[in-house]
């Protein structure tokens, strides 16, 4: 059993920037809505079929969602901004609970010009590097059962496969079973060596191509893995 007796609860996270080596996750405001709606417009909807909100059909609509969205502490919504300087998306830190020291990574709304991109990879990555670097013990990342491609980036970014909860909620009519993954803070140091490892720029030749991937990189530090996504 481990000891805890001396380990202090870490605090909420503060409403200030995250900064990156290509993205900088900006607290969701009113000024983000234009950019980011132009962003999701490159989508056809496909990014929003597991998510409970969305597709908006028009601006204020979107702003609608936001002005609600942007006001709460948790989930705590974070606006994506690229190395080019336009917005490609949003992500939250959600059920986050210091005297567990746990938190979850939710609501990645990644438009098509983010999704597959380095900047998507980091903007994950330091939305758990400040956890487990601010004295979380465990960073979570649920998904739709059926979300095959949510599965797949989950283990991807070194979080080990816990099971499926059946029947976990109702979302747009329809039932959810809800994967679950998780990575502790035990097998942070290899997770976060892997990430640098991935995101340093002479890991990608001159035509952007990565020489190792990340799945490889983070693979020996998963506890389990995904029989669905192998």
């Amino acid at each position: 059993m481990t000891d805890l007796t001396a380990w202090i609860p870490p605090q909420l996270p503060p409403r200030t920037p995250i900064n990156g080596r290509y993205v900088t996750l900006e607290p969701l405001g009113r000024e983000h809505a234009a950019g980011l709606f132009e962003a999701f417009a490159e989508d056809g909807g496909a990014m929003w079929d597991y998510l409970p909100a969305g597709p908006h059909k028009d601006l204020g609509s979107y702003l609608a969602w936001l002005d609600a969205a942007r006001l709460g502490w948790d989930p705590l919504h974070y606006a994506v901004r690229m190395a080019d300087g336009r917005l490609g998306g949003t992500l939250s830190l959600m059920r986050i609970d210091p005297r567990a020291g746990s938190a979850e990574t939710g609501w990645l709304t990644f438009a098509p010009r983010l999704q597959r991109t380095r900047e998507a990879t980091e903007a994950v990555y330091r939305l758990m590097e400040w956890s487990f670097e601010a004295g979380y013990r465990r960073f979570e990342w649920k998904c739709h059962a059926a979300n095959l491609p949510s599965r797949r980036a989950a283990q991807r970014f070194g979080m080990s496969f816990e099971g499926v909860f059946r029947q976990a909620g109702v979302v747009k009519g329809a039932n959810r079973d809800t994967a679950w993954y998780a990575a502790i803070d035990l097998e942070w140091p290899g997770l976060k060596a892997a990430f640098e490892t991935w995101l340093d720029p002479a890991n990608f030749d001159g035509a952007g191509r990565q020489k190792q991937s990340l799945a490889a990189l983070t693979r020996p530090v998963l506890a389990a893995v995904d029989p669905l996504v192998g």
